[in-house]
Order: structure tokens, then sequence, then C-alpha cells
């Protein structure tokens, strides 16, 4: 069944335009006005945005983490991306040990190929399209010929941390060795940003010192950290003259970090997360705290103001979620598509901050809370929240323009966003599989009224159309710098 959109205004990274789009075949046939076609399902959008699909480059689903497991899979987190107006996300698969390693290299040490199967096996209940990042945890020569592998399975990113010492930290000189072997095989180096030595040595202290709340996660992971870690990441990649991308961008000397060394002429991007735009250390103060652990932390009023400039000015390029949801209390079920669910989640370090699960629900968040507070608020334009959200990370992670185009030959990946839709937010409203939404009772203005994956209508209102399986995997090619 042919589907053809009237009457609608359609909102891209670069214009603004009135006209109807024909869908056929899973992709955009037609962009024009006046059209007509009489085999095709027509929908009237008078009054409606129609936006390119989100594309959400930061998620963490089926994640293990402190004896639990983060509670949205890759059916429930992605059934909540879509009521969110997101239809493409990407994960990260952990470095994973093979126990036979096949040829590859050695026994005891990370195999791509295995750890790929094994995300690709979780996320064979997919209800949106998906594509992976590979954590990169592990670093030596067999690792290293093992990288370029990482293309022929469709994956161009490798995610390296400068904190969680014994874990997932690499040295600097094994991540600069990354970054060539980035630009050699037209690949991009993704970086966590902390001083895992400051941090070590700060939890410690605080522990010594009896200091188990929430706010002391904040505490033990100083802002300046994360600052210097950014600075040094972007002067590795100046001097291994190649991109490089920094995650979940929380302080506001982040965005001058990244401001001056794009000014000169370093390839370095940023992405910051919601949750960075409005909570602070004093949410993790609160009764309830620990909903709000997730790393790096909330810092302060001033940092929020910041990074809304960097998103104002265009400084940034993308806002992914960081999404990582763990139930506040898991000892209480939930109902979820009408059957119980509990999962351990915070309450597990209700005596010792270091044992909270670091993560935060935010994956159908994101659009529709950066509408009110961005749109709707005068902070950023239409445009550009279509950049920020679905564009920019097409690009940069080689899905443009499939994704996050409303450009003919491209997927049909259509939002109807309705800018005057007024709800009243929350845990209510929200399909998130956990007990609480950072965002409870706000009011917001403007929210999707139907989702189109490929073509095919997933969302209609309340409606969840979709279904596990619905998801496609996504070989991504080499990206842009943005």
């Amino acid at each position: 069944m042919n589907t053809l959109i009237k009457n609608g205004t359609l909102v891209t990274a670069e214009k603004t335009f009135q006209a109807d789009i024909l869908i056929q075949d899973e992709k955009i046939q037609r962009i024009s006005s006046g059209l007509e076609a009489d085999s095709a399902s027509t929908i009237d959008a008078s009054g409606k945005l129609i936006l390119p699909g989100g594309v959400d480059p930061h998620v963490h689903l089926d994640l293990p983490m402190f004896d639990t497991v983060s509670s949205d899979d890759h059916y429930t987190g992605h059934k909540a991306a879509a009521f969110g107006g997101t239809t493409t996300v990407m994960d990260f698969v952990p470095l994973a040990e093979s126990p036979s390693p096949a040829g590859r290299g050695v026994r005891g040490e990370g195999d791509f190929r295995y750890s790929l199967d094994l995300w690709l096996k979780k996320a064979q209940k997919a209800a949106i399209d998906y594509s992976f990042h590979m954590n990169l945890t592990q670093f030596n020569e067999n690792i290293a010929k093992q990288i370029p592998s990482l293309r022929e399975m469709g994956i161009q990113t490798l995610k390296v941390f400068t904190a969680y010492n014994g874990r997932l930290r690499l040295d600097d000189g094994s991540i600069f060795k990354a970054l060539q072997i980035a630009k050699e095989n037209g690949m991009l180096v993704m970086a966590h940003c902390e001083n895992g030595d400051v941090i070590e040595t700060l939890v410690a202290q605080a522990l010594a010192a009896g200091h188990t709340t929430p706010e002391w996660h904040a505490l033990t992971r100083p802002a300046w950290g994360a600052v210097e870690a950014t600075f040094r990441m972007a002067a590795m990649a100046g001097q291994a003259d190649t991109p490089v991308y920094i995650v979940h961008m929380n302080a506001g000397g982040e965005v001058d970090m990244l401001k001056y060394a794009r000014e000169r002429g370093v390839k370095v991007m940023g992405e910051t997360c919601p949750q960075y735009l409005f909570f602070t250390i004093d949410n993790l103060r609160q009764p309830d705290g620990a909903k709000w652990i997730c790393s790096p932390p909330m810092r302060t009023k001033d940092d929020n103001a910041r990074l809304w400039e960097g998103l104002t000015e265009g400084i940034l390029q993308t806002v992914g979620t960081d999404h990582c949801p763990f139930f506040f209390d898991g000892r209480e079920p939930i109902i979820y598509e009408g059957k119980p669910v509990a999962i351990p989640g915070k309450e597990l370090g209700e005596d010792d901050f270091t044992k909270i699960p670091n993560g935060l629900p935010g994956i159908q968040d994101r659009m529709p809370v950066l509408w009110t507070t961005g749109v709707r608020a005068g902070k950023i334009t239409p445009n550009q929240f279509v950049a920020y959200t679905s564009t920019n990370p097409a690009k940069i992670f080689g899905l443009y323009p499939r994704k996050g185009a409303l450009l003919e030959g491209s997927d049909a990946d259509i939002v109807i966003w309705d800018p005057e839709m007024k709800v009243k937010y929350g845990v209510a409203m929200s399909h998130q599989r956990t007990d609480y939404n950072l965002y409870e009772d706000w009011e917001l203005i403007g929210y999707p009224e139907k989702v189109f994956l490929r073509g095919r209508m997933i969302l209609d209102g309340d409606a969840w159309m979709g279904k596990a399986g619905d998801g496609q995997f996504l070989k991504r090619g080499e990206g842009k710098f943005v």
C-alpha cells in the first residue's frame, strides 16, 4: 500500500517548506506540491509538521551492569523511541572474549566478530532500525589487526574511554594508535571523556570518609576532569589528523574546548544529552537522588546554560540520550504490556553510591522535551532541532541520506509532528520500561502524532502498530565530519 501525505510543512536541517510526500516501497518516492495518487492511502497533515525520523546515536539496551541489566531491551527501548519520534538508534557492543578465537586472535582476548554476533542475537527483537558502535576496551597488536574488519561487519565506529580504570580505560598511547588506525580505514573514534585517575582517588577517599550518598557520585567525578579529557582527546585527534566524536558532553568547559579546537581546524565533534541541559548535582541531593545517577554526572546551572549556548550557537553537533535505564526500586514490579516486570535497579546502591547502576531513561523523552524547551523557547530553530536529533547523526555515522533526510530515495522514516499538541508528560505517558521519568509532570507542547518506519505506520496517536522483529540492522559506510 502506497501512502500520500498531503498539506504538511516539511522541516529539514536546511529549510522549511510546504509539500506533499508520496511513499512507495519503503522509500520516499516523490516530494512536490499538489501530488495525487489514486492507489495511495491519503493522510491530511494540514497544520502539522513533517520531520525525518529521529536518529539517536547513543543508547545502551540490555546492558549488564552491577549485578543487573538495563531495563529496556531491543524491543522495549525501540518501542519507546518510536513513541518519541525516533526511528533509528545506535547501541554499543561490549568487547567480549571469544571462547573459540577460530584463528582470529588469542584465547582470552577480545574478538569483534564474536562480540557483534552476541549483540545481533539480542537485537533480533528490534522494533525500529538500528546500528552498533564497538567498544574498544582492550588494545594490543592482535586487537589492532582486527579493527579494519569491523567495516566489513558494517561498523565504522570505535568507542574509547579515558575513565573506568582497569575495566574500560585505554592509555593515551593506545587511544592515539586507535585514532591512527581509524584514519587509515575511514573510521571514527568516539570518546567518553573523564579523568579516571582522579576519579579513582576521590572515590577511595570518599568511601574512607564514610560518604556514601548519591551526591558523592558527582563530587568524585569533577567537571574539570571532563574538560581536560575532552581537550586531551581533541589534541590527540589533531596530532593524528583525524576526526573524533566526544559523547555526552556535560560541562560548560567542554563546549569551550570544542569551540577552541574546531576554530583551530581540529576535526572534533560534540554530543550532549537532554539531562545535562536541565538537571544538576542538587537533584542528586534529593531523597530520590539515585534516579539522577549517570556517568558523567549532572553538573551546575552554569553548565546547563553553557550547553544550551553550545546548541544555540551551533558549537555542538548532536543531541543523543545515553539511554541506559534502571528501575529506581526493582523490588516493586511495574506492568508492561499487561505483564508485571521487576528488574533489580538503583536500590542495589542504597547504602553505597558506587553500587548504584549508572544510567537514565531518555530515549522517548529526547525529541518532545527538546522541542518544548528548545524550539518553542526560542533557543534553537526547528531546522537546528532536525539537525541535532536526526540529520547530523545520520551524516556523522554513515547513514545519510538513507536516514535523517526528507529526500526522494531516502527511507520513508517520517514523523508527523503536531506542534500544538499539549501533553502532561511523565512515567504514565512513557513507554520506557522503568518505574520513573526525569520529566515527571512537565507540560510539553509539540508531540509526534504518527510515525512511519520505512513507509509503514508503526505509531498512530496512542496506538502502537509496530512489533518485535520490524527493525533492520544497518550496515554503515564512512561518515562525514560536520
